[in-house]
């Protein structure tokens, strides 16, 4: 079975469909299951690539786009949000949440809507790559495409 052919995957897909028709899913031959070893996969910088990170807040959950170059700093998240407790969610919420593993979680075709805030340093590059539902594969985007197709709410999230 092709990995285009995973539900995840097809998730993606479908979805970059509607927004783009040219729009297509990226099969790498090397994992993209971290965004250096994705940066490494498509020779790019780390900071192009699109780290989809969920934390768990005092009664929900939000879902941080951030660059591969950079880390969300969880006082800002809160600071934000205005609340006193954010931490990173399990393995078990990002899959329940997303409907997708680690190392392969979208910015879009989640199974559960989730709030998404998109880190400002991203708009620095004039491509980005993000996950498509499996660690080895992605999709290609730019920064106005990505806060449309994610409905995402640009803040200054890393640290």
């Amino acid at each position: 079975m092709s990995l285009l052919d995973k539900e995840p995957v097809k998730r993606v897909q479908s979805i970059l469909k509607e927004f783009d028709s040219e729009k297509k899913v990226i099969v790498l031959d090397t994992s993209a299951r971290t965004a250096l070893e994705a940066a490494s996969s498509l020779g790019c910088e780390a900071g192009a690539i699109v780290k989809s990170l969920l934390f768990k807040t005092e009664n929900s959950f939000i879902l941080c786009l951030v660059a591969g170059d950079k880390k969300a700093s969880l006082n800002k998240i809160k600071k934000i949000l205005n609340i006193k407790d954010v931490s990173m969610a399990s393995a078990n919420d990002v899959k329940n949440i997303t409907g997708y593993t680690i190392g392969g979680v979208s910015p879009i075709g989640h199974l559960n809507k989730v709030d998404i805030f998109i880190d400002n340093s991203l708009e620095r590059f004039t491509s980005l790559y993000a996950a498509a539902g499996h660690p080895n594969c992605v999709f290609k985007t730019n920064y106005t495409e990505l806060k449309k197709i994610t409905n995402g709410t640009i803040n200054k999230i890393i640290e």
